[in-house]
């Protein structure tokens, strides 16, 4: 059945007050789990003082959020403004070398927070793997560019290279990991375009300012060469009408955003809590849903704002960066469920698509998935805790593709098609898609906070809470999928509106 499949809007009300008010019921549980318990010994080491008017502590439990939007804020914004300035300046006097002026200023800006050994070592890995570029032979390339990734993820490569960097301050480590780790995936991207390329080959400057773009260094998104080369090497940079304004307001909304994210973490203590399993045996079934459900939207709102602050200052160097990823709400599909678009892109490019192709084919989509994962646990770095969560995360993204295909089969489809009304059809997929929800859920959950938290939370929903917690949970997810399908309906007549109706025979003009 088709996505423009509608329902009546009485029903889509029920919906939205049922999902409203069990929202507001575990949100309730939640406030005042976080309330009773600010005296105990997990919550004491993770609560700060930060906005002091407020009058409650602040879960700094994060080290990410606290890294960008506290500690180390001015600094980040400074160099970030500094790039935004120096490049805006030398771009109107040269636009043509602007892809050189950038390198330049993130070439400058990480050696001086990182040292000339730094740099030296991310330049040795560049060198290696542009010498393979010049063989245009993909597996040596992924073989190569896979190696020198493991080198920075598995002991004792990773301490032997981390040896070379001279000087000890608190961003070390992130910086050192992050840089390397991205600027390999970068390299690899650029092999493997290379491998593409018809005529000859992109020169060593080309993969130099390609890497060395300063936004995107440390932390991504990770923008495919190609796409990065051409918008760089585009001389006209006049932007379209009210572009500076979208950016803007891009801007105020990142900025609107962390001070919500700041105040709910004063009042919300969602990531503390589930670091207290004492605590989290003693919450209620609904508590717990509510819990597991909201660490994976905060880590969707994180990774948004985030790449949300980045791309708004390539924005301004007239790039079109990977999008922030899609809201964790709105994925019913293992398809969709990332947390960072550029490596997404990346693995989709040259994994994925490349292995998969349509992705109609079982053992195809089977092959493609576990490489896409195997580079995926790589990436992330290899341990028993990323192992469990990609065999869940790949078992459920071919599981789908499996009973997608079970349920294309005859009687199945036969009924769907004959028996059965559109709106009908709408409810039952947005059963299985409920349930599917919780498995994203839950699957992702583990590696977000442990896997005791992640097996604690299945055991209440599926086990002790059966049959009420169960199927009420499953109950407010399917409100909450069909108010989904509502929104990519009218998205979807927005996109592809219906054609009109022929006028009646009654109606037309007599002859």
């Amino acid at each position: 059945m088709g996505i423009k499949a509608a329902l009546p809007r009485y029903e889509l009300y029920c919906y939205t007050v049922v999902l409203f008010l069990a929202l507001l019921w575990a949100g309730s549980w939640i406030i005042e789990a976080s309330s009773e318990n600010v005296s105990r010994r997990e919550f004491r080491e993770n609560l700060k003082p930060v906005w002091h008017y407020i009058g409650r502590k602040m879960d700094v439990s994060d080290f990410e959020w606290v890294m960008w939007f506290t500690t180390f804020r001015n600094h980040i914004l400074f160099v970030l403004s500094g790039h935004v300035i120096f490049a805006k300046i030398c771009s109107m006097v040269s636009p043509k070398h602007r892809s050189l002026i950038y390198m330049l200023y993130g070439t400058l800006a990480v050696l001086i927070t990182m040292g000339w050994t730094y740099i030296s070592l991310i330049l040795s890995h560049c060198i290696v793997l542009y010498s393979v570029a010049l063989i245009k032979r993909k597996w040596l390339c992924f073989v190569a560019g896979l190696t020198s990734l493991a080198t920075f993820k598995m002991e004792p490569f990773n301490t032997w290279q981390e040896g070379f960097v001279t000087g000890s301050f608190d961003l070390q480590d992130v910086l050192f990991y992050g840089g390397c780790g991205f600027s390999i995936m970068r390299c690899m991207s650029f092999a493997l375009e290379n491998c593409e390329k018809k005529n000859g080959n992109y020169s060593f400057m080309d993969l130099i300012k390609y890497n060395f773009y300063l936004p995107f260094f440390f932390f991504g998104p990770v923008m495919t060469f190609d796409r990065f080369h051409e918008q760089t090497n585009n001389s006209n940079l006049t932007r379209k009408e009210r572009e500076m304004w979208n950016i803007t307001i891009h801007a105020l909304v990142h900025l609107g955003a962390i001070l919500v994210v700041d105040v709910f973490f004063h009042f919300l203590y969602i990531l503390t809590i589930p670091s207290d399993l004492k605590l989290v045996k003693q919450l209620s079934d609904w508590s717990l849903a509510g819990l597991a459900y909201s660490n994976l939207v905060y880590d969707w709102v994180k990774s948004a704002i985030m790449f949300g602050v980045i791309n708004t200052v390539s924005r301004l160097d007239h790039l079109d960066p990977p999008q922030p990823p899609k809201c964790i709400t709105m994925i019913y599909v293992f398809a969709e469920t990332y947390f960072d678009r550029g490596i997404n892109d990346w693995l989709c490019k040259y994994v994925y698509d490349y292995i998969g192709e349509n992705h109609d084919a079982i053992f195809k989509e089977l092959a493609a998935t576990i490489c896409t994962f195997a580079v995926t646990t790589l990436w992330v770095g290899p341990c028993e805790l990323v192992y469990i969560w990609s065999f869940f995360n790949c078992f459920g993204l071919n599981f789908e593709l499996w009973v997608a295909k079970f349920f294309s089969l005859p009687p199945f489809s036969t009924i769907e098609r004959g028996l059965m009304s559109e709106a009908m059809s709408r409810r039952i997929r947005g059963l299985f898609n409920a349930v599917n929800f919780w498995q994203i859920v839950l699957y992702n959950v583990l590696a977000l906070n442990s896997l005791e938290f992640a097996q604690l939370v299945a055991k209440r929903l599926l086990l002790k809470g059966f049959p009420v917690s169960t199927f009420s949970v499953l109950f407010v997810t399917y409100c909450g999928m069909q108010l989904i399908k509502e929104k990519e309906r009218k998205q979807a007549l927005l996109d592809d509106p219906e054609p009109e109706a022929p006028p009646e025979l009654g109606k037309q003009k007599a002859e």
